[in-house]
């Protein structure tokens, strides 16, 4: 067993106990942040603990990273909202500021000794960042985060909505000797087949959310691929079929967050 596998496995364990505790107790409980894998590890449980409601959210319906809640209003008689609180983080001065990214701000944060568990979602708008992390940790954040690079930087607990948008994906057109999806990967990313088969190895492909394990699959339109380190992208078809037998597909790929 590997070392992620056994994470999942902990994970898991952390979730059947959660929901047996929201179950005896009539409470709400609440994971940290997860992302896909982390999703994925509960649907793969679902059945197991389907005694009790479960729902995600990650503070925005845009957030691909979600905390898991257990309960809801029709079994326990009263509703409590998720965790979740936003940090706006931006410059003293623009003028004078780095240009930052999305790495930035999650390499400050965590510099400060933030847990990824704790943090949701960052948004880049203007140069400021947008950060959804745990309520309990916004304070900590607020006090303790003064710079990025070497930026002096102000945050603030936003109490008003923003508007945040999904970063557009870019259409490309790619040529491919089929469509299934170890030769796709391969030919976005970059890298041999090889390389991808071990990612299928390692259960770092997932098709609509799911968790991939077989490379001969063929993609169907609009399915969408997240490949754990490198993006995610999404199948539009075969658009036609080259001179040479080989078939040009259609894709919109988003590039991971720098």
């Amino acid at each position: 067993m590997t070392e992620k596998e056994k994470e999942i496995q902990i994970l898991q364990k952390h979730m059947q106990d959660l929901a047996e505790k929201s179950y005896q107790q009539n409470i709400y409980t609440f994971t940290g942040f997860l992302g896909e894998s982390g999703q994925e590890a509960y649907f793969a449980v679902r059945e197991k603990i389907n005694y009790v409601a479960a729902s995600f959210s990650g503070g925005n319906e845009i957030c691909e990273r979600k905390i898991l809640r257990f309960g809801s209003l029709e079994q326990l008689g009263y509703e409590e909202p998720f965790p979740i609180s936003l940090i706006r983080i931006e410059p003293f001065l623009q003028k004078f500021s780095d240009t930052f990214s999305h790495r930035d701000f999650l390499g400050a944060l965590m510099n400060i000794g933030i847990e990824r568990t704790t943090l949701g979602d960052i948004f880049l708008k203007e140069n400021t960042g947008y950060v959804f992390c745990l309520e309990a940790m916004a304070p900590f954040i607020i006090e303790g985060l003064e710079r990025v690079k070497h930026t002096p930087v102000k945050c603030s607990l936003m109490q008003e909505q923003i508007q945040l948008e999904k970063e557009e994906p870019e259409k490309q057109q790619i040529t491919v000797s089929s469509a299934r999806i170890d030769a796709l990967i391969s030919k976005i990313y970059n890298m041999s087949r090889i390389q991808s088969l071990e990612l299928f190895r390692t259960r770092c492909v997932q098709v609509n959310g799911h968790v991939c394990e077989n490379n001969s699959s063929v993609l169907k339109v609009n399915d969408v691929v997240a490949v754990r380190g490198y993006g995610k992208f999404t199948y539009d078809g075969i658009l036609h079929e080259t001179r040479k037998g080989k078939q040009a597909v259609g894709i919109r790929i988003f590039l991971p967050k720098k």
